[in-house]
């Protein structure tokens, strides 16, 4: 592999390279880095944890110039992912005098504004909050010379591609633009084409959404024994984990079941404040707090290396959510576990996932003997003459099907969740519902 050293970046930004105990660059850093710092743009394409952020982030800080005012701009869907990049670009760049700012929707504007008057180099934005500010004038893009778009598929799926144009808009023809995606759907490929200048483009992920270096298993199970195989996985483990949930109402009730078992569990969801999202993070990427439990909300903005296994409490509804929920662990290299619960509603959503994923995967049913026996949806249906229509289990329950979360034992908007709703700022969550995401 390449060591840093050899791509042509300054002793102030290798001493912040060599602080966090890197030497050689990942394949996409190996490949992006110098193609930036020759000018030219980049339109790449790789999975979560391949080491991107860095790739544009030191190309970035070898550019800019202190005290010149703003001259990069970072924007990025989910007010988690942009503190995840400003945490990387300070560690990286704290020996050469560039300081940095994250504007986001949920944080007071006063912050941001204290944050700005005080002088910065680079600004990391979701396209919201950072729109608030063009329009009252505390952030001007008029000496920006490198724009970063981050997780650009994202931004497509919660309808940001409007404010991005509006933004782009604005800024310098005379700039360095790089675009990096996990996929790359036709909107974000147009997008890149009118705002772009004959970018050199990296596909080094584009046939591998396999989830190298993680040890993938599934267990079908009924929805109501998830929380007893919860226990069973997350008791042997000596490092992190992070539970992924479809839904705010699902990751309360996981969390509070983990508090109850006396586990260490901190939680993400749509209906906490700022304040206390970060403070649930902070417990967590400090080691305070063994176990995270998440909506997809917070997938792309998890940054711990120390994440030994990831359980997918439920399926998500979208194939990539998957491989970003998984991306979790094994970060820089490392190996780790994840494990998706599938109940029995959701055999057919799992049965899509599957087939986007390219590495071995254990059944955890037959390694373990457990017998399943998914009910026909048909014979659910049967009317029933005598109750008008239902059936009378249904009948007997004012019409509720049994399960989990409930004092009848059911609750189907969680397993359910819903269709994703756009926002500008992200402050829905991932499945409909205003939150203050």
């Amino acid at each position: 592999m390449t060591k840093f050293q050899d791509l042509g970046l300054s002793d102030d930004v290798l001493k912040g390279i060599t602080d966090q105990g890197f030497e050689e660059a990942f394949p996409i850093q190996e490949a992006v880095i110098p193609v930036l710092l020759s000018g030219r743009d980049v339109v790449g394409q790789a999975h979560t944890g391949s080491g991107k952020t860095a790739a544009f982030a030191l190309s970035m800080l070898q550019e800019i110039q202190p005290k010149k005012g703003i001259q990069g701009l970072i924007m990025a869907p989910t007010r988690e992912l942009a503190m995840q990049i400003t945490d990387e670009i300070k560690k990286f760049g704290k020996h050469t005098g560039i300081r940095t700012a994250t504007v986001y929707g949920g944080q007071g504007m006063g912050i941001q504004l204290d944050a700005l008057h005080r002088g910065v180099e680079i600004v990391v934005a979701t396209p919201g909050r950072l729109i608030d500010h063009l329009k009252r004038g505390s952030i001007e893009l008029k000496d920006i010379t490198h724009i970063v778009l981050d997780e650009a598929d994202t931004m497509l799926d919660m309808g940001f591609v409007d404010d991005i144009s509006f933004i782009l808009d604005l800024a310098p023809e005379d700039r360095v633009m790089s675009l990096f995606s996990a996929t790359m759907p036709t909107e974000i490929l147009r997008l890149s084409e009118e705002y772009l200048k004959n970018p050199k483009q990296f596909l080094l992920d584009a046939d591998d959404l396999s989830g190298e270096g993680i040890d993938q298993a599934y267990l079908v199970i009924k929805d109501r024994d998830k929380f007893k195989y919860l226990i069973d996985f997350i008791k042997p483990i000596k490092g992190q984990s992070i539970v992924f949930c479809s839904t705010k109402y699902r990751t309360r009730d996981v969390a509070k079941f983990l508090h109850q078992e006396k586990f260490n569990a901190v939680a993400i969801e749509g209906d906490m404040s700022q304040h206390r999202r970060e403070q649930s993070m902070g417990k967590f990427r400090s080691g305070k707090a063994d176990i995270l439990v998440a909506t997809d909300v917070a997938s792309r903005g998890i940054d711990v290396p120390r994440v030994e296994l990831v359980i997918n409490y439920d399926v998500p509804n979208q194939e990539m959510a998957y491989f970003h929920r998984i991306g979790r662990t094994a970060r820089a290299g490392a190996k780790g576990r994840a494990i998706t619960f599938v109940s029995y509603s959701s055999v057919g959503d799992w049965n899509l996932v599957k087939r986007q994923i390219k590495v071995p995967l254990t059944d955890l049913n037959q390694e373990m003997g457990i017998q399943i026996s998914i009910p026909d949806p048909l014979k659910r249906q049967t009317p029933s003459r005598r109750y008008g229509g239902q059936s009378r289990s249904n009948y007997s329950r004012g019409g509720r099907s049994g399960g989990y979360g409930s004092s009848r034992g059911g609750n189907p908007r969680d397993e359910r969740g819903g269709r994703r709703r756009s926002s500008r700022d992200g402050n829905r969550n991932s499945y409909g519902g205003r939150s203050r995401w």
